[in-house]
């Protein structure tokens, strides 16, 4: 008898102003992977069949070993004594989440990764203990986290040494290579290491109901190394500030300047607004004031999506924000916009016999 698993999960939007690489919202935007275990197929040596489905799908290698998904699948099931899938497995993957925009989409990648391992080999992972798979690969916790449990998350890691497991997400394309095949030959000799215990560490923080999240998706790529790259080494302690936004948001009846305050970066933002056509100009011009049901503007993780908290007024704010950025002379395709909500489970496996 063959049997189905069917995985969701969320887009995840990071940092939400001074929350750097510590805060996540889970977002109404979803990665669906549908995997179905036929033992009668033939087996091949990793026993995955993968597809792509749906947008945001060009592009994307249907390797097992190094497609994102399934080679995070693989580095689990690798750390469990497996050689590749216990039994044929085809995986069609849907992917609702825009590619290097700054929403998730790698986050959401390696999530579904350890919840198809743990779903094909009956693992019985615990949430922990899934998130210690994900910071091996992914090198913060913050859209990781958001993913696996859902709702508002503030995270953090504990520094551990990752070398000899599979790669972060944002490196070089070369040294992914590279690394990968490291990987298969550690994978090969048993020699894989299995992730420390407790790692990352999360909160669920309160967030209003009454908060939607506009992302404002300009029609370009911005790769995280080259955000990354942008920032300083160091920061004044002055620049550095969270502990307002963790509790306004959570307020019942949502206090707009407060909220549009505590908001405001100093530690990631500045740097990168080069990277973001039209971005000073928006950060500059909308407010609480002149701007009805606005809570707050910042980036969405590294970008280039645009993140507006709003109560209200969603379709007339992004319109404006949108208008900025498609003037800009860089920019040659339409601003897409989506009005999300801020959903508190997090990421989903369900199981069905077919």
């Amino acid at each position: 008898m063959s049997t189905s698993f069917t995985i969701n999960v969320p887009a995840t939007s990071a940092n939400i102003g001074p929350g750097f690489d510590v805060m996540g919202l889970s977002l109404s935007l979803y990665l669906t992977v549908k995997a179905r275990v036929d033992p009668q197929q033939p087996t091949t040596p990793t026993n995955i069949s993968l597809v792509y489905e749906g947008e945001n799908s060009s592009g994307l290698s249907l390797d097992p070993n190094t497609n994102l998904i399934t080679r995070t699948s693989l580095y689990v099931l690798a750390c469990s004594g497996h050689q590749g899938f216990p039994h044929p497995t085809t995986v069609a993957v849907n992917n609702r989440i825009p590619l290097g925009r700054g929403l998730g989409s790698s986050g959401a990648a390696v999530v579904a990764g350890v919840l198809l391992a743990n779903a094909i080999a009956s693992l019985n992972l615990s949430q922990q203990r899934m998130l210690d798979y994900c910071l091996m690969i992914e090198h913060h916790p913050d859209n990781v986290a958001a993913a696996l449990v859902g709702g508002f998350v503030a995270s953090y890691l504990i520094d551990v040494d990752r070398s000899g497991n599979i790669p972060e997400s944002e490196a070089d394309p070369a040294v992914v290579q590279q690394k990968q095949r490291e990987q298969m030959a550690a994978a090969a000799d048993d020699s894989v290491k299995l992730p420390p215990d407790n790692i990352g560490h999360f909160l669920r923080l309160e967030c209003s109901p009454k908060i939607k999240a506009i992302a404002i998706i300009p029609q370009f790529e911005l790769a995280t190394s080259k955000a990354r790259a942008a920032l300083p080494g160091t920061y004044k302690t002055q620049d550095v500030r969270l502990a307002v936004l963790t509790t306004a948001l959570g307020r019942e009846t949502p206090d707009p300047w407060l909220i549009y305050r505590a908001m405001e970066d100093k530690v990631h933002q500045p740097y990168r607004m080069h990277l973001i056509p039209g971005l000073p100009e928006i950060l500059a011009t909308f407010n609480p004031d002149n701007t009805p049901g606005l809570l707050g503007i910042c980036l969405s993780g590294a970008g280039p999506t645009i993140l507006a908290l709003a109560v209200s007024n969603f379709d007339e704010i992004a319109a404006k924000i949108c208008a900025i950025i498609d003037r800009q002379p860089s920019i040659d395709l339409p601003t897409d916009y989506k009005v999300l909500d801020i959903v508190s489970e997090g990421a989903s496996c369900v199981e069905s016999s077919l």
